[in-house]
C-alpha cells in the first residue's frame, strides 16, 4: 500500500476540524454518551457502510492508497466528486480532509442529538410514538438475551456491536434511566409482530410527529409512479406534471459472482400500492446472500413478494440496480413518496392494507426503456 506524509497545509486543516470538538455543548448532552460515537463537527457526516475501504489521494482508483477505513469510520464529507472507477457504472466520489473515498461506500448521514421526552403519548396501540435515528448510529442493548434474530445474532458472532443507524424508524414503547444516569428508549424492531426488544440511548432517536406523516396533495387527480429500471430513476406524476424525481436502485442483475440472476429483478409492470408501513424488518435470501434488516421506513409496497419503494442506508450507490427486488431509495426521498401516495398511513396505526380497508392505491408501473 502506497503512503505518504501530509503536508503543512493538510495538518493544519485537520487541526482546524479537531479543534471544533472543543465548542459548546448543552449540558444535557453531557451527562452521559454511552452508546453514541464521537462525530466530527462538520454539517455533512459520512459514514462507512461496508467492512473496509481506501482512501485515495485522488478521486481514482488507480490513485495512490493514503489511509484505510473501516465500517462505521466518520469523516468530514466535503463535496462529491466525479473520478474513475474502471468497469463500475457510478464514477462518484467524497472528498474528506484526508482523501478521497468512493461514494456508493459511504452514507451522508448528520450528527443531530437530540432532548429525550418525558412521557410518551397514549396511542391506540398503547403508550409509544414512532422515532427515527439522527446521529450516525447508536448501539444498542438487548432487552433479553439470547437474541433471536439473525442481524443481531451473526454480528455478535463476530464480535461487532448491534448498531443501528441514521435515518432508521421504530416504535417506542418505553423510557427508562439506566444506571449510568443515560435516558433510554426501548424500540421494537418489528413493531407489527416483533421478538427481541432493545433499549437505545434516547438522544439517538428524534419523535416523528403526525405532521411528519401527514399526506402531501391528498387531493390531486390521477397520481401515478414511473419506475425507470433502464436509468435507475423514479418519477411521481399528477396528470401530465412531474411533481418529484430521484435515483433509485431496483432489483440487482448480477449476483457477486457476476453471474445474472432474474429472481432479483424488480417486476416489469402496471402495480398499485398495496400495503405501506411508516417502518418494517426485511429479511429474506439464503445462506450467503440473505438479509435481515430491522426499522427500514417509509415502506410502500406495491408488488407480489413484498416488493417496495422503501428508506436505504445500506449502501450509497443509486443509480445502479443492486437491490433483491425493491425498489431502494435515500430516507428522504422514500419518505416524500410514502407521504404523497395512497393509501395515507394514520400515525397510530403505522400500516395501511388496501385489501382490508377497499382503498384505491397509487399506481406504479415499472418500465424498462
Amino acid at each position: 500500500m502506497a503512503t505518504r506524509n501530509l503536508t503543512r497545509r493538510e495538518f493544519l486543516r485537520l487541526a482546524g476540524l479537531g479543534t471544533g470538538s472543543l465548542l459548546f455543548t448543552p449540558a444535557w448532552r453531557t451527562l452521559n454518551r454511552v452508546g453514541l460515537p464521537e462525530a466530527p463537527q462538520a454539517e455533512r457526516i459520512g459514514r462507512v457502510c461496508v467492512g473496509k475501504v481506501d482512501l485515495k489521494l485522488r478521486p481514482n482508483e488507480m490513485s495512490d492508497t493514503v489511509g484505510v477505513l473501516y465500517e462505521d469510520a466518520l469523516v468530514p464529507w466535503l463535496r462529491e466528486a466525479v473520478g474513475s472507477k474502471p468497469y463500475y457504472i457510478n464514477q462518484r466520489w467524497v472528498e474528506t480532509p484526508n482523501g478521497y473515498i468512493y461514494a456508493p461506500y459511504v452514507q451522508q448521514v448528520k450528527n443531530l442529538p437530540n432532548q429525550p421526552v418525558s412521557h410518551l403519548q397514549q396511542t391506540s396501540m398503547g403508550e409509544g410514538m414512532w422515532a427515527e435515528v439522527t446521529v450516525p448510529y447508536a448501539d444498542l442493548e438487548l432487552n433479553t438475551q439470547p437474541s433471536s434474530n439473525s442481524w443481531i445474532a451473526g454480528l455478535m458472532e463476530i464480535g461487532f456491536p448491534p448498531r443501528v443507524y441514521y435515518q432508521m424508524v421504530f416504535w417506542v414503547d418505553r423510557i427508562r434511566t439506566n444506571d449510568q444516569g443515560q435516558v433510554q428508549y426501548r424500540v421494537n424492531p418489528n413493531y407489527y409482530g416483533g421478538v427481541d426488544l432493545f433499549w437505545l440511548p434516547a438522544e439517538a432517536l428524534r419523535p416523528i410527529t403526525v405532521e411528519d406523516v401527514s399526506p402531501i396533495n391528498p387531493d390531486a387527480a390521477n397520481k401515478h409512479i414511473l419506475v425507470d429500471v433502464a436509468h435507475q430513476t423514479l418519477t411521481c406524476y399528477e396528470g401530465d406534471a412531474e411533481v418529484y424525481f430521484c435515483r433509485i436502485s431496483t432489483g440487482a442483475k448480477f449476483d457477486a459472482y457476476g453471474n445474472p440472476v432474474d429472481k432479483w429483478s424488480t417486476p416489469i409492470g402496471k402495480h398499485k400500492v398495496q400495503r405501506k408501513f411508516l417502518s418494517l424488518q426485511m429479511s429474506g435470501g439464503t445462506t450467503g446472500a440473505g438479509y435481515d434488516l430491522p426499522g427500514i421506513g417509509w415502506t410502500s409496497i406495491f408488488a407480489t413478494g413484498g416488493v417496495a419503494i422503501h428508506s436505504t442506508f445500506w449502501h450509497n450507490d443509486f443509480g445502479v440496480p443492486r437491490s433483491h427486488g425493491c425498489v431502494n431509495a435515500l430516507p428522504d426521498d422514500a419518505r416524500w413518496i410514502f407521504r404523497w401516495t395512497a393509501p395515507h398511513v394514520p400515525y397510530q396505526e403505522g400500516l395501511r392494507d388496501i385489501s382490508l380497508t377497499g382503498e384505491q392505491g397509487t399506481a406504479v408501473e415499472v418500465v424498462e426503456a
